[in-house]
């Protein structure tokens, strides 16, 4: 089965329960750190693939090829993203979006949870964790806090953009980590300054790759968006110089039987490396 980017084989099923069957104490987050070491299942940064490795292994669970231990902690339904007197709506701060410095500031534990009751609040999609690599950013303008950038991980498969970049399957595989996706972009209902959006992408695309390098120790090479078509017409993103490389089909990441439940999305890309596709085909 090929589940998280890699093919599991019936010889690594079998070791699987076969350390389950000969470790009655071995726990869920032992097993998948056991596993990463075994197949040398590791993340660019050197660290063990082991939340990957947890959801396939729920996954072999699900197709019945193993029977996983009891989890130690009861699992339910998310708890609420916390409201806080920070997150209430502030003055409406009126901005020349050409007349104002840019700064650009990772989250940290610290700040967290305000950037988390942010886009819980005040984003479409509210929050939800992120998987994957992935960075938080807040954005100031004139010295005040204007609107928040969040990245992750990139979709495993999206037809306009790897028909874009021109990779096969096996380099999508080796290369997946070197493009990132902006998940989360949101101007703070607040603010007022036209052409604050275009000109926060622009100074974000010249930082990230620095800003990525110094968590995960290396540079991505391309950046990939996702613009509802019923809510937003992508104009932000195009007068950025973003590229408009198509449409995704409605589906989403689990729709096996293509029911097409899903918003239709364009798909946006921006290179950070102008040999990107060197990078991304080798």
């Amino acid at each position: 089965m090929q589940i998280c980017g890699r093919e599991f084989t019936p010889s690594e099923i079998d070791w699987i329960k076969d350390r389950i069957a000969s470790d009655p104490a071995l726990n869920r987050v032992q097993l998948s750190r056991l596993f990463c070491r075994h197949v040398n299942w590791y993340k660019p940064d050197g660290g063990l693939k082991e939340m990957s490795c947890r959801v396939a292994m729920l996954r072999l669970e699900k197709n019945g090829l193993i029977r996983l231990p009891a989890p130690r902690k009861k699992t339910g339904v998310a708890k609420a993203v916390k409201r806080t007197p920070a997150g209430e709506p502030a003055d409406e701060i009126v901005l020349e979006a050409g007349r104002v410095d840019i700064e650009i500031a990772d989250v940290d534990k610290k700040t967290a949870p305000l950037w988390n009751e942010l886009i819980d609040r005040y984003h479409y999609l509210g929050y939800r964790r992120m998987g994957g690599a992935q960075m938080r950013f807040f954005v100031y303008a004139g010295g005040r806090l204007v609107a928040l950038l969040g990245f992750s991980a990139a979709a495993w498969k999206v037809a306009p953009r790897d028909r874009y970049i021109g990779w096969s399957p096996e380099q999508r595989k080796s290369y997946l980590h070197l493009v990132v996706d902006n998940s989360r972009f949101l101007i703070l209902p607040w603010v007022r300054a036209k052409n604050l959006a275009s000109r926060i992408l622009s100074c974000m695309v010249k930082q990230l790759p620095a800003f990525w390098e110094i968590r995960y120790n290396y540079r991505p090479l391309l950046i990939e968006t996702f613009v509802d078509t019923e809510r937003f017409a992508g104009t932000c993103y195009k007068a950025a110089n973003w590229t408009l490389v198509g449409q995704t089909a409605g589906r989403g990441k689990w729709d096996r039987y293509n029911a097409r439940g899903k918003p239709v999305k364009t798909v946006w890309l921006y290179p950070l490396d102008q040999r990107y596709k060197e990078g991304l085909c080798q």
